[in-house]
C-alpha cells in the first residue's frame, strides 16, 4: 500500500477492505468485475441494468459478475479510488474532492453531460410558475447538503439575488418541506421534481446548468485497473453506451430490466421510468456529444466545477481538474458510441421549456399520465 493511499485513509477513515474483501483490482478481469452505483438502483441507472439484461457487457468481452447498490457519490468515489472496485457511478465534483485528498479515481464517461441541480417548486406553494431567478427575492429556498447547496448558491448569486433570498438546509426531506409548504422554492436534482410531480399539480423548475457549465453522474474508473486493462474499460463503455442507446428507445422494457433486478423498487415503476426518460432525453445527449461522442468530456465544465468546489472550501488540497477525466477509452469507431446521437430517439420528457432570465425553466404537469412536452 503506497504512502499516499495511507495517508488517505488516516485522514478518513476509510476501510481499505472492499466490498469483497479485497484490496485490489489490478489484476484484471479473470474472475469478473463489478460496478458500484452511486446510491440504490434507481431510473437514473437503467443503461447499466439494460446493457446487463441484454448481454451487451458479455458481447463486449466484460464479465460484470454485478451492480451494487452505493452509499452515496463520495463513498463511490473513494472505493474505486482505493481500489476496492474498479468501476462506479459517482458524480463529477467527488471526483475532483476525492482527487485533491490523494487518491486517484478517474472519470472516463459523463453520463450526465450537464448538472442535474435545479431549482424548482410547485404552483401551489410557490403560487404560479417559477420562470426566472429574480422571483425568488423575498422567498425560503431550501437545499441538501454538498454540490446541491453549492450550485444553488451559486446559481442565486450568478443571478443577483442571494442577498435577496433566505437559504436553509432542509437535508434530505428537501421535496417534503416544500410539499408543506415550509419553503418557497427548492434546490435539489430534477429527480426530485419528478418525485414531487406525483403529488403536485404542476412543478416548474430552473436548471443550474444553463448558467453554470457543470457535469453531473460519470462513470469512474480505477486509474491501475483502466491502465492494465484498456481493453476491458473500453468494452465496459461500449456496452453501456449501446444500454443507454437501447433504453433510450425503450423507456418502458428498460425499466422493467431494472425492476427485474430490484423488486424493492417495483412500487415506484412510474417515477423510475419518468426519471429515466428525464435523463434520457436532457442529460445523456449535449453538443459534444453530437460532435465527439457519448460520454465526451470537455475542459470548462470540469473547470468551473473546481472553482466552485474550492471557493467553497470543500477540497482537500489543489488538483489540476484536466488530470482528472480522460476520453481515451472512448472507442469513436464504435457506432454506439462515436455516433451515439444518430442511434437514438430521446423520449419525450413531461417538459415544457420556457424562458427565464435565471436560464430556461421548465413547467411539469402532475400525475404519472399526464404531460406537456417540448424541446429543450
Amino acid at each position: 500500500m503506497g504512502e499516499t493511499r495511507r495517508r488517505f485513509l488516516r485522514a478518513t477513515g476509510a476501510s481499505a477492505v472492499g466490498l469483497t474483501g479485497a484490496v485490489g483490482v489490478t489484476s484484471g478481469q479473470s474472475s469478473g468485475v463489478s460496478l458500484l452505483l452511486n446510491w440504490k438502483p434507481n431510473g437514473l441507472h437503467v443503461p447499466y441494468y439494460a446493457a446487463k439484461a441484454r448481454g451487451y457487457y458479455d458481447e463486449q468481452g466484460v464479465n460484470l459478475t454485478g451492480i451494487e447498490a452505493g452509499q452515496g457519490s463520495d463513498f463511490a468515489a473513494k472505493q474505486v479510488g482505493l481500489g476496492n472496485t474498479p468501476f462506479a457511478v459517482t458524480g463529477a465534483s467527488q471526483i475532483l474532492n476525492v482527487n485533491s485528498r490523494g487518491l486517484s479515481p478517474r472519470s472516463v464517461g459523463v453520463m450526465m453531460q450537464r448538472s442535474p441541480v435545479v431549482v424548482f417548486t410547485t404552483g401551489e406553494t410557490f403560487g404560479g410558475e417559477l420562470t426566472s431567478a429574480d422571483q425568488l427575492a423575498g422567498k425560503t429556498v431550501g437545499t441538501g447538503p454538498g454540490m446541491v447547496k453549492i450550485l444553488t448558491k451559486l446559481l442565486l448569486e450568478r443571478q443577483g439575488v442571494l442577498s435577496e433570498v433566505e437559504l436553509v438546509d432542509t437535508g434530505f426531506d428537501t421535496v417534503q418541506q416544500l410539499l408543506s409548504g415550509k419553503i418557497d422554492a427548492a434546490g435539489g436534482v430534477f429527480a426530485d421534481a419528478v418525485v414531487a410531480r406525483r403529488k403536485a399539480e404542476t412543478v416548474s423548475s430552473i436548471p443550474v446548468a444553463k448558467t453554470i457549465p457543470s457535469y453531473g453522474h460519470v462513470v469512474a474508473a480505477n486509474d491501475e485497473f483502466a491502465a492494465e486493462n484498456p481493453e476491458t474499460v473500453r468494452g465496459f463503455l461500449n456496452a453501456t453506451a449501446r444500454g443507454a442507446a437501447w433504453a433510450t428507445d425503450n423507456p418502458e422494457r428498460a425499466t422493467e430490466a431494472l425492476i427485474a433486478a430490484n423488486p424493492a423498487v417495483s412500487e415506484t415503476a412510474d417515477v423510475q421510468r419518468a426519471k429515466w426518460v428525464e435523463m434520457a432525453s436532457r442529460y445523456v445527449l449535449s453538443e459534444s456529444v453530437r460532435q465527439h461522442a457519448f460520454g465526451w468530456s470537455d475542459a470548462k465544465p470540469w473547470q468551473t466545477m473546481y472553482e466552485a468546489l474550492r471557493g467553497a472550501e470543500l477540497l482537500g488540497g489543489d488538483v489540476d481538474p484536466s488530470t482528472v477525466w480522460t476520453n481515451e477509452y472512448l472507442d469513436t469507431d464504435y457506432r454506439y458510441v462515436g455516433e451515439y446521437a444518430a442511434q437514438v430517439t430521446p423520449p419525450e420528457s413531461n417538459q415544457t421549456t420556457t424562458g427565464g432570465s435565471g436560464g430556461n425553466s421548465t413547467t411539469t404537469g402532475g400525475g404519472a399520465n399526464s404531460a406537456t412536452t417540448g424541446q429543450n
